[in-house]
């Protein structure tokens, strides 16, 4: 009788648990703010409630602005803390507004590596499947062997193997895609490799890439923007709000108002968490901040340390050429994005965006 009572027990602390845990997250959920579709409504907090100083605030917006910045956002909660458009500089005959589009560079690559998960949570691919299986044979200059050991996951990692430092580095024709390293064994920034991502979308969802990222994607959370081939290229454009709207789906684990736009939380979790061990800073096309060492663009060289200092932990960030950054902290509910021209002729401006944080710290501190 007392195993029974204890088997009881055991089954009613399991579902109390479950319960909980279950309640966490709802809690977690309502906890944020998502802005309707189809409008420009959204609720605002001004800093003052957080307690931020404003004379830092405007220490921050004079380093935004001399950085050539054109849009910036704070989310807190999913609500505007800050928002700022530097409309004094034309963008040809327009000034620049919350109207206006700029591009992601390869802040957008956070956009494709999203796309290829709700594609294997559909059953049109596997991240481990050859990349010639949906590209077909041939697809690099490698020999059949070498080329069918390159998985959509190396793709993914930046660990193909293929040798960025040929000419024209994003050519993604089979004469520009050399053989290095073996996959998995090397890490390096490499536009090409990731590009023809969207050819394995499109063909396995057998739907052109940027119809399909409006179905699964933008048309579910109200991104306004547009996909354009600039050279070999695939670059999004959108307005700096979009960017906040996708950066919010990213902290609110793939849901929006409770709906789940993708919901393979297996493959969230692996996409903002280290991919691989040579570069422990880099997930699914995400650069992850707070780990013990990290490599950047062009180089073979790992260093110590987090890649942003000032940045939070637990941070994660789509950052892009010229200063394109979109940001997700967890421990604080927020997302920053940042739009803009170039600021220190970087690659990628890790400085610069550690800067902004420093300046953001400042300005939090009580």
């Amino acid at each position: 009788m007392s195993e029974i009572k204890i088997i009881v027990s055991s089954l009613l602390i399991a579902t109390l648990l479950l319960m909980s845990c279950k309640e966490v997250d709802r809690n977690y959920e309502n906890e944020l703010y998502f802005p309707p579709i189809g409008t420009d409504e959204w609720e605002k907090t001004s800093p003052e409630l957080l307690n931020w100083k404003l004379e830092d605030l405007e220490e921050l917006y004079s380093v935004l602005e001399s950085g050539n910045t054109r849009g910036f956002i704070i989310l807190k909660d999913g609500k505007i803390v800050v928002e700022k458009y530097f409309g004094n500089r034309l963008i040809g005959s327009q000034r620049f507004d919350k109207n206006s589009n700029w591009y992601w560079a390869s802040a957008g690559k956070t956009l494709t590596a999203s796309l290829v998960g709700i594609a294997q949570e559909e059953g049109l691919l596997s991240i481990q499947d050859p990349s010639s299986k949906h590209l077909g044979d041939g697809w690099t200059s490698l020999n059949p062997d070498q080329e069918k050991k390159i998985t959509i996951w190396h793709q993914l990692t930046m660990t193909s193997g293929l040798d960025e430092s040929v000419d024209a580095g994003d050519d993604y024709s089979p004469e520009k895609l050399l053989f290095k390293a073996e996959p998995g064994e090397r890490w390096a920034y490499h536009n090409a490799p990731y590009t023809i991502l969207d050819q394995i979308i499109e063909n396995a969802s057998a739907e052109p890439f940027d119809s399909y990222f409006d179905s699964k994607i933008a048309s579910k959370i109200g991104m306004r923007g547009s996909w354009q081939r600039i050279g070999f290229n695939n670059v999004y454009f959108s307005d700096t709000r979009s960017a906040a709207r996708f950066g919010l789906l990213v902290l609110a684990k793939g849901k929006w108002k409770g709906e789940s736009v993708f919901a393979d939380m297996d493959f969230l979790n692996q996409m903002t968490s280290p991919s691989q061990t040579i570069n422990e800073s880099y997930g699914y096309l995400w650069w992850l901040n707070g780990k013990g060492s990290y490599m950047v663009p062009s180089l073979q060289i790992i260093l110590p340390g987090s890649v942003l200092p000032n940045a939070p932990e637990d941070m994660i960030s789509g950052l892009g050429r010229d200063g394109q950054f979109v940001c997700v902290v967890p421990s604080q509910n927020l997302v920053l994005v940042r739009f803009g021209q170039d600021t220190d002729n970087s690659m990628v401006s890790f400085l610069f965006l550690d800067l902004i944080w420093e300046k953001i710290n400042k300005l939090q501190e009580n």
